[in-house]
């Protein structure tokens, strides 16, 4: 059943967020869906396409942009993930993604700040978010807990164990993230640095990635991160992840060597992927992302 109000809501919010990025001097860019080589990641299957595949992220082609020196750019954009589907993923997902040369993972922490509370405006909500019996106050400063910080507090291990036992995933989502967002929006931030495939390390800690993620109300909204921009560290993490997805029995794809030679002229910078589905469902107060698209896959 196509539900014509939750689309009409859709329809606004998308609205909203292209004028946001527009009015603070973002060029929209449209990148190809369809591509050679997408970046190894060993917890996304990305789908084939022929011999090529459908983009699990703009991420790459957004960052040549960046490297041919257009310094702020966005996207909304399609992206495809193998094996994703439950009341909160699709296999087919709207995503959000911007870059701007000479920021940091900080500056994205802001700009999310900012971000929801234009776009809660542009719905008129008057900065409290209502989400599934949760009341979420949008006015910043949000909470900023670290990856360790919060295995300490919620986890029945410690970071290091959850990484020994190889169960980081499964104890961040069955004990961590239910407790992030809740009274104000959570950003998880300084994941370990083998958790951050794409990120820079913290010249502070080099064991952690300057790398966060977006919490409401337990929903995992957001990635964000300062970029890595040197091509010979990140073609090391790239064959990491490779041989890691061959132990789980998979197989990979080509490296990307356009964009790793791209990575010789692009400039400090910070990009985020914000799921669109997602931040509907927020807007909506419903717990399935099925509520605000058009169609679902099985009913195609």
């Amino acid at each position: 059943m196509i539900l014509i109000h939750g689309l009409q809501m859709r329809a606004v919010l998308i609205q909203a967020l292209r004028g946001f990025f527009i009015d603070r001097g973002y060029l929209e860019v449209d990148t190809p869906i369809r591509i050679p080589a997408p970046a190894p990641e060993a917890h996304i299957e990305p789908l084939a396409s022929e011999d090529w595949f459908l983009q699990t992220s703009p991420e790459l082609c957004m960052k040549r942009l960046l490297a041919a020196g257009i310094p702020k750019i966005f996207q909304l954009s399609k992206c495809f993930r193998k094996g994703e589907r439950g009341h909160r993923h699709l296999p087919e997902f709207t995503m959000l993604e911007w870059y701007a040369a000479g920021n940091d993972y900080r500056d994205l922490m802001a700009d999310c700040e900012t971000l929801l509370c234009h776009l809660a405006a542009a719905m008129g909500r008057t900065g409290v978010l209502e989400w599934q019996g949760h009341k979420i106050d949008l006015a910043p400063k949000w909470e900023r807990l670290t990856v360790a910080e919060a295995f300490r507090r919620y986890a029945p291990c410690t970071l290091e164990e959850a990484l020994a036992r190889d169960q980081f995933d499964h104890l961040l989502v069955e004990y961590i993230e239910p407790h992030l967002g809740i009274a104000t929006p959570t950003f998880l931030c300084e994941y370990p640095a083998a958790l951050g495939a794409l990120a820079r390390l913290s010249p502070i800690d080099p064991t952690v990635a300057e790398r966060f993620e977006l919490y409401v109300a337990g929903l995992e909204l957001a990635n964000g991160f300062s970029e890595l921009v040197d091509p010979e560290e990140q073609r090391a993490r790239f064959r990491i992840e490779q041989e890691t997805i061959l132990l789980q029995g998979c197989t990979h794809g080509p490296l990307p060597e356009p964009f790793l030679a791209a990575l010789k002229t692009m400039p400090p910078a910070a990009g985020i992927a914000l799921g669109v589905d997602r931040l509907a469902m927020l807007f909506a107060d419903t717990d399935s992302i099925d509520q605000v698209v058009a169609f679902t896959p099985e009913g195609l």
